[in-house]
């Protein structure tokens, strides 16, 4: 009876591991995205980042959310993911040599289409 009783134990415990294993992080940063240019580039590139699992960016009110595993990445590494494609993240600006070669219309300059 023991050993049954410790089996089901065994078998519960497996579970809720399994159950918890996925705890993955969501984080929302503001942009300087202006187009969907800009979309598919910060998307492409925090996608091609180690520990990302998925990134969508409303262009409406510019900011990004990243679902991400936080074994594998952190905040400041996806932050600095976006400031290194040429894009502000927050408070932090944009590196200003990845932000001069986006195209003219993805600069923060620019007049948004």
């Amino acid at each position: 009876m023991k050993k049954a009783i410790l089996n089901i134990l065994a078998a519960l415990l497996v579970t809720m591991n399994l159950a918890f294993a996925d705890g993955d992080k969501e984080i929302r940063i503001k942009t300087s995205a202006i187009c969907e240019m800009c979309k598919a580039r910060l998307e492409r590139n925090l996608g091609l980042s180690k520990g990302v699992k998925e990134a969508n960016l409303n262009l409406t009110d510019k900011v990004i959310t990243v679902k991400y595993n936080p074994d594998k990445t952190t905040p400041e590494a996806i932050k600095a993911t976006i400031n290194n494609t040429g894009y502000d993240a927050d408070l932090q600006p944009a590196n200003q040599k990845a932000h001069d070669k986006l195209p003219s219309c993805c600069r923060k300059t620019a007049v948004p289409h």
